[in-house]
């Protein structure tokens, strides 16, 4: 059986064919079973693969894999499926993917693919300053404030810092980390600061083995910072473009927006780099 996949980046800036988190999405995935996936996921070893089934309730079922596991949301793999998806359907600039997180809106306007995620739950890590700052490498006086737990789909914990400093400075301790909980599996961290009225810079770091290692674009976390905004009383409506990824080496731009009624909208640009087909 030959499959067709697409490799996509998403969350690209401007023209840069080479900025954003790449992904790769299979467009028909019928006929694969679990192992099967989980092993072209670690064959394509990007942050993600994906692959689309039909749906009794959605455009499309979306599978999400990372090379050692499934996931049940996850921001850049929904965003660039859609754009496959939509690809495959001229036209259709409106679309709903149904993941194992729900079923999630996806539309198109203006060159941007946006989705609108499910209600943040939150919780707190019961980590005090000092404890933050041994976590993130970083002096107490960097932490910016409150962190949380933020479940918009995979939960997340989500750390204020105080400036564009100390997210450079930003050097995670592996075992500090794999002590924490998370609801969906190993625990993940996003650091942020503000560095004006709607401009944010961030870094996204989650283990493998070991290792941590850091993600160019982290969709979910976005829409978990949208979480975090409304835990923390921030004024509604408001909008955020985040800076994400220089440390990777794939600069990536993301777009926040959190209505008045507290919806969460993630979006950002996907560029196709190509596709081909596997044969099994």
């Amino acid at each position: 059986m030959r499959y067709r996949y697409h490799i996509v980046n998403v969350f690209t800036q401007g023209q840069d064919r080479f900025s954003g988190n790449p992904l790769a999405v299979f467009e028909d995935a019928r006929g694969l079973d679990d192992d099967t996936m989980q092993r072209l996921a670690l064959q394509f070893n990007l942050s993600e693969t994906t692959f689309v089934l039909p749906s009794d309730s959605a455009d499309a079922r979306v599978r999400i894999f990372t090379p050692a596991y499934e996931m049940p949301f996850a921001g850049h793999p929904t965003l660039g499926t859609a754009h496959v998806v939509g690809s495959l359907r001229p036209g259709k600039n409106e679309l709903t993917l149904e993941l194992k997180a729900g079923r999630i809106p996806v539309t198109l306007a203006k060159r941007r693919w946006r989705l609108l995620v499910n209600p943040p739950a939150t919780r707190s890590p019961g980590l005090d300053r000092a404890e933050l700052a041994k976590l993130l490498g970083l002096s107490p006086d960097e932490i910016g404030g409150e962190a949380l737990w933020v479940n918009t789909g995979n939960e997340q914990l989500i750390v204020p810092l105080t400036g564009e400093p100390a997210v450079r400075r930003v050097n995670v301790d592996a075992a500090r980390l794999a002590e924490l909980h998370c609801i969906h599996g190993n625990p993940k961290v996003y650091v942020f600061a503000e560095l004006g009225e709607s401009q944010v810079m961030a870094r996204f770091f989650f283990p493998k083995g070991p290792a941590i290692l850091e993600d160019p674009a982290t969709g979910s976390a976005c829409a978990n910072l949208g979480g975090y905004y409304q835990a923390c009383g921030a004024s509604l409506p408001l909008s955020r473009v985040i800076a994400q990824g220089e440390y990777t080496g794939r600069p990536s731009t993301l777009f926040l927006e959190v209505g008045s009624d507290g919806a969460i909208f993630v979006s950002g640009e996907v560029i196709e780099l190509g596709e081909g087909t596997i044969e099994l």
